[in-house]
């Protein structure tokens, strides 16, 4: 498959704190792939990174054959989740939808209301999104994430405040995403049971440094699970 996403040796700190470490992976079109790590350990940072959002100091970041920071600013056609979604409170779901949705294409409110529904929300609600459960927003920003048919989605915490229907039923979409569209998924999750059913390869970080990789089958082969697997790797370091 298509090498989608190259990070080679990168470095990131702020101030005199060095938050990433001579951070290398690859990710290819059509798969998906977990980052596993405790809070701090630098997930989000190292998804900033491959955004655009963030300038590395060393190393580089290559998005389809072209380099972020040079060839581009920010990464285009990706989708994101990272940290706390901003919506505008006052608006419904829908209105939120439908104001991203026409930066790029014209107004199409029964496509929006579409990707509503494949979350789990209604798009009739009229109830403003500063009222919304963690779970609702969560489901909102999956739908932002997605319906602009991205080919590459970097979600942090996606799964986080649904409750277990939500998260089988997001989980089922990010899966036909990416097997029907052969979309590039990178995910970090807290919920490492769920993690382990929905990733195809697992890098591991702590302070700052992939610590190991590990794909899928290899976890099934050797009948270990990956919170176990994980928690023993951490142990290690």
């Amino acid at each position: 498959m298509a090498e989608v996403i190259k990070v080679e040796h990168i470095e990131k700190s702020f101030k005199k704190h060095k938050v990433l470490k001579d951070v290398s992976l690859t990710c290819e079109s059509g798969k998906i792939y977990g980052i596993v790590g405790y809070n701090g350990s630098g997930k989000s940072v190292l998804f900033k990174c491959i955004s655009g959002f963030y300038l590395v100091e060393k190393g580089t970041i290559t998005v389809r054959g072209k380099m972020v920071g040079k060839d581009m600013d920010v990464v285009q056609n990706l989708g994101t989740i990272i940290e706390e979604p901003a919506f505008i409170k006052q608006y419904s779901g829908l209105k939120n939808l439908e104001l991203l949705y026409m930066i790029n294409h014209k107004k199409n409110r029964e496509y929006v209301k579409e990707s509503m529904r494949k979350v789990g929300l209604d798009p009739e609600l009229k109830k403003p999104v500063g009222k919304y459960s963690l779970g609702m927003k969560q489901r909102l920003a999956i739908a932002q994430a997605t319906m602009e048919n991205q080919d590459i989605l970097i979600l942090d915490e996606p799964m986080n405040g649904l409750d277990p229907s939500g998260i089988v039923s997001i989980r089922k979409l990010l899966e036909n995403l990416c097997v029907k569209n052969k979309i590039t998924i990178v995910i970090s999750s807290h919920i490492l049971s769920e993690l382990e059913l929905l990733a195809d390869v697992f890098y591991l970080i702590q302070n700052g440094k992939i610590i190991d990789k590990k794909r899928q089958e290899e976890l099934i082969d050797g009948k270990v699970n990956l919170e176990k697997y994980y928690m023993e790797k951490m142990g290690e370091e």
